[in-house]
């Protein structure tokens, strides 16, 4: 992303880009941007000073009776918008309460920087880097439909093994036989290169793409590690990127966790690791699996209050439809070299000073990026402040199949929540590692917590589609 060090520099990119639109973007609560736009020439000291005023109550984070808030540009994250109809200069923004310089504590980035900081002021380390994994679905189209005579969604796709028999089909793709698949199966490499090439316009470096375990069109892209901030834009802006490249080509892309009932879901693995000025934190050449004290102390922390963090990462009833027990799913609160069955996995061949890190499984796109990595911080920090062991607590690690293990040794593993209603729980009654430094607050929590559980309501109380399959003739 463009970094700009003062208002002068913008103004020179401005002049020799031909800008005409800035374009202000902000993540609301629930994770999506919204955004206003302005002409070219009210870029100024005023905007930067005073920002640009919004109704927070319309996106739900502030009362209606006291909705006023502004917008201020961050210059450090700025992108010239190729999909503008003139061109455009977007910056994502810092929310403030009106008429004062007062960060809002419902910004998602706010909560973000504060939980950075809580990592600086622990001593442990100065920065967190973060490489967040994007698996999706590129479909060619779909159909939705809910009523009180119907609930439907029918999706479409070039690569599915339905098409079987449709003309002109013969490179369809088996149910969960799309990994690495190579064209004229895969027909979506295309895609996934003009994302690719996109982001690198951007300045978000992409590591590779690939077609993913599901047939009809799972895509994965993945990129370096980033500082936890610039990870959490880089996600809003690789969906946004991947939207719009879907809409040019006239296909849909979600990110939805279970677009499809028997082929692979979609998550957001969450790398990441502690750095102190040049050294890796979670590096140790002796320990299992290269990983450091405060390395295991740090998996520790996260799998103890890994419900709780599910509550933000996991934030869906579709989250779920993923997340279920006996497949390769990461419902299991292990951690292992390489299984991909646990919780966190620390990758095999990442065994160097630069490279030693670990993977958080469960999570996917549905969370709020900012809230997500936000939550995970915290949890992987209050486990080095209490000095956790995860050997001592059960967490392992485990090495095996434990899927080949007998039910009794099985059930004795921590299992994380396989439903929407144990997350939320559990981070209603596990909140205080998130609140330490103020990061978050028990107001924003408690927002949260109110708008999934009347989501998850308004699925509980529609009949299934299946259930009128089953049970309509009895």
């Amino acid at each position: 992303m463009l970094q700009f060090r003062d208002l002068d520099d913008v103004i020179t990119l401005v002049r020799d880009r031909g800008v005409q639109m800035v374009d202000l973007r902000f993540c609301g609560l629930w994770g999506q941007w919204h955004h206003v736009s302005l002409p070219a020439r009210r870029l100024g000291p005023v905007l930067l000073e005073r920002g640009v005023g919004f109704d927070g109550s319309a996106l739900g984070i502030k009362s209606v009776k006291a909705g006023d808030m502004t917008l201020v540009p961050d210059l450090a994250a700025g992108l010239l918008d190729p999909w503008a109809d003139a061109p455009t200069l977007a910056f994502i923004c810092q929310a403030y309460e009106a008429g004062t310089r007062e960060p809002s504590p419902y910004d998602p980035r706010l909560i973000a920087r504060r939980a950075e900081q809580v990592l600086v002021e622990s001593g442990v380390a100065d920065r967190s880097m973060w490489g967040p994994e994007f698996e999706f679905y590129l479909f060619d189209s779909v159909a939705i439909e809910n009523g009180l005579q119907v609930a439907s969604y029918r999706i479409e796709s070039a690569e599915g093994a339905w098409r079987r028999a449709a003309p002109g089909s013969g490179y369809v793709i088996p149910v969960h036989g799309g990994y690495h698949a190579a064209p004229p199966f895969d027909r979506l490499d295309g895609a996934r290169t003009r994302i690719t090439l996109a982001l690198e316009a951007m300045g978000i470096e992409v590591k590779y793409h690939h077609h993913e375990v599901g047939g009809p069109g799972q895509c994965e892209v993945e990129i370096p590690l980033l500082p936890a901030l610039q990870a959490a834009d880089a996600i809003m802006l690789v969906k946004y990127v991947v939207r719009m490249i879907a809409l040019e080509l006239g296909l849909t892309a979600t990110f939805l966790p279970k677009p499809l009932h028997g082929e692979a879901g979609s998550g957001m693995h969450f790398h990441q690791c502690l750095w102190k000025e040049n050294t890796n934190v979670f590096h140790d050449p002796a320990g299992y699996a290269h990983f450091s004290a405060a390395g295991r102390q740090y998996i520790a922390g996260l799998l103890v209050h890994g419900a709780a963090v599910m509550g933000l990462t996991n934030p869906t009833t579709n989250s779920y439809r993923r997340l279920v027990p006996g497949f390769e799913a990461p419902v299991s609160a292990i951690f292992s070299l390489a299984n991909r069955s646990a919780a966190i996995r620390i990758p095999k061949y990442a065994d160097r000073a630069e490279s030693t890190r670990m993977e958080f499984r469960p999570p996917d796109a549905m969370g709020n990026p900012y809230l997500s990595v936000a939550a995970q911080l915290l949890a992987g920090l209050d486990g080095i402040r209490r000095e956790l062991d995860p050997t001592a607590l059960g967490f392992g690690p485990v090495d095996d199949d434990i899927f080949a293990w007998p039910a009794e040794r099985r059930a004795a593993i921590k299992a994380l929540p396989t439903a929407l209603g144990e997350a939320l729980v559990a981070l209603e009654r596990d909140r205080e590692f998130l609140t330490h430094g103020q990061a978050f607050t028990d107001e924003v929590l408690d927002r949260w917590i109110a708008k999934r559980r009347a989501e998850e309501r308004e699925v509980q109380v529609r009949p299934h589609p299946y259930e009128i399959e089953l049970y309509y003739g009895m």
